[in-house]
């Protein structure tokens, strides 16, 4: 897929939104994309169907870009939608609403294009907008990135005139930055509280940062010029999250939101932002949209699916709804640069040279990129109490790697249904336990070590050693009883060419044309673990190379070699 000129970036977008446009309701307020639920009503579903096209619609719009169904469909939903005698009404949100988050997309619309969004309407029109999202200063809102969604809100009603909670946004404004932790890096909330790092810092807190010292560049200038430098540091440090073939670490919640992985790097070129040389962040732009779309995210209509490579809900969270996946089109914010703009010259440059392992001790990650060009992030296991859904797999593995991807578990009754792929997962009384989180663990040059425990009574010390072309293992287990363990490389993609797999003696080993996993203990029995269908990622099916040691009550070391190669 060529990806170069605003022409292209134009026409991927249109790809992605035409085919929407049968499933709006008659008031044009509601987006009806599936059936599936989450943890809201089916109308805020269809709500926030409607609003996250907006992260596309209005930089398209804002950069002389034509939609003009999509923009009648947009200018009569916002009507409908705020209209408290509309059947479709989005309704008067409480504490800790969905519609909140939602709001976030009309008050960018506003700011971003008012000749389109805001000043075609009547007064009473108007007036019904602000009184929908002013709702947002009268409620309670989860401290963590939904603070973002308030102040843009507040900055919208401000840059047309109409009342707005200055306090509040002030407030709110501190609250964000006391999340701060350095090198870029702030906490999704305190860091007490919430202290994993993933994607909401480049795509949420980071983004919402950069819109911030835009749009209030004049009327707080030092609060912008600081957020400016902290996204130009992050920048430096969030390019080793991406590989050369354009895929990112898939790692944390809300994957489903798929490239929205590289909004962060056009929300800092719409920006006027150069963390990196303009060519390498249109690089890393162009081919991690090109690499999505390589892949099946789309149904047979055109429409978006829930999931990651491939339409998956065993991945997903309580909060992903069918519209949810559109949260994606926040990398499109690189439509509002005008034609003339240097980044549709630019030539997309390849990333860096190979730094080889890059620890980055306040997001407690160390990165690896190896000869072959993927990339691996060695996981501290560090999540918050409000457990999402599926943490133990999103933050607990030992490495995540850009080319094989992570499985979620369908359950922990069976080794083939926990697909503990990259963990070491025991079996006790003949359930599966695995690393959740971590009690503590330390970032060095050239190792993380961490101490957890996957069952009371239960103490393991992993000290993960990164090589050339994998890492090595070494588990220091205390146990009161005896019993078994797994130490699991990557899944590997089956019923694809090329494949074979074989356990022999202390060695287990899975490849097919692309990719290729060695898992090689110093002890223990090989064996190659059959996962259930659309457990990974990446691949329907998979299996996955691992050593079984028997553990005896006491203390047991173990070491395992993991060595895997992918194109």
């Amino acid at each position: 897929m060529e990806l170069n000129t605003r022409k292209d970036f134009e026409a991927l977008a249109h790809k992605l939104l035409d085919p929407l446009l049968p499933l709006y309701s008659e008031g044009c307020a509601r987006l009806q994309i599936g059936d599936t639920g989450a943890s809201y009503c089916r109308d805020t579903i269809q709500m926030e169907g409607f609003s996250r096209i907006l992260w596309a619609l209005a930089p398209l719009l804002q950069g002389g870009g034509e939609a003009p169904e999509l923009t009648r469909i947009y200018q009569k939903g916002l009507v409908s939608g705020t209209d408290p005698e509309s059947p479709e009404y989005w309704g008067n949100p409480g504490d800790y609403d969905q519609l909140f988050v939602e709001m976030a997309a009309i008050a960018c619309a506003i700011l971003e294009v008012p000749q389109t969004f805001w000043e075609p309407l009547s007064d009473k029109e108007k007036q019904n907008l602000v009184n929908w999202l002013s709702t947002i200063n009268q409620h309670e809102l989860p401290m963590c990135n939904w603070l973002g969604f308030r102040i843009l809100v507040n900055l919208a009603l401000r840059s047309v005139n109409m009342p707005y909670e200055a306090e509040r946004m002030e407030l709110d404004l501190q609250e964000m930055e006391s999340w701060y932790i350095g090198d870029g890096w702030y906490s999704d909330g305190s860091p007490l509280n919430k202290p994993q790092r993933d994607y909401y810092i480049p795509w949420a807190i980071q983004y919402y940062g950069v819109l911030y010292s835009v749009f209030a560049a004049d009327t707080d200038p030092e609060r912008a010029a600081r957020l400016r430098e902290r996204a130009l540091v992050f920048g430096r440090e969030f390019q080793h999250w991406f590989d050369e073939n354009g895929a990112a670490i898939p790692y944390g919640r809300s994957l489903a939101y798929r490239f929205a992985q590289c909004a962060f790097y056009s929300v800092c070129i719409w920006a006027g932002l150069e963390p990196l040389p303009l060519e390498q962040m249109k690089g890393i732009i162009v081919r991690n949209l090109q690499w999505w779309m390589e892949k099946p995210i789309v149904d047979r209509d055109g429409v978006l699916n829930i999931g990651y490579c491939y339409p998956q809900m065993f991945m997903t969270e309580r909060y992903n709804a069918p519209g949810s996946p559109y949260w994606s089109m926040k990398s499109f914010i690189v439509l509002g640069l005008p034609e003339d703009h240097p980044f549709w010259k630019a030539e997309a440059a390849p990333l860096a040279a190979n730094p080889g392992l890059t620890p980055m001790y306040n997001a407690h990650f160390l990165m690896q990129r190896t000869p072959d060009g993927q990339v691996n992030l060695y996981a501290p296991a560090e999540v918050e109490q409000n457990e999402h859904g599926q943490f133990a797999e999103k933050y607990g593995k030992f490495v995540y790697s850009t080319r094989f991807g992570f499985s979620a578990s369908r359950s922990y009754v069976q080794l083939e249904q926990a697909a503990p792929d990259s963990m070491l997962a025991f079996v006790i009384s003949g359930q599966v336990f695995v690393r959740r989180h971590s009690d503590s663990f330390e970032v060095k040059e050239d190792r993380m070590i961490a101490t957890w425990s996957p069952f009371e009574g239960i103490t393991v010390t992993t000290e993960l050693i990164p090589t050339e072309q994998g890492h090595i293992r070494r588990h220091t287990i205390q146990s009161p009883f005896a019993c078994t363990a797994y130490d699991s490389g990557f899944a590997v993609a089956k019923f694809t060419p090329e494949f074979a797999a074989k356990a022999d003696g202390c060695t287990a080993e899975a490849g097919n044309q692309t990719q290729r996993c060695t898992v090689c203990g110093k002890s223990g029995t090989a064996q190659i673990i059959e996962c259930w269908p659309n457990t990974s990622l990446y691949a329907p099916n998979t299996v996955i190379p691992s050593v079984r040691y028997e553990i005896a009550a006491g203390t047991t070391v173990v070491e395992t070699e993991i060595t895997a190669f992918a194109q």
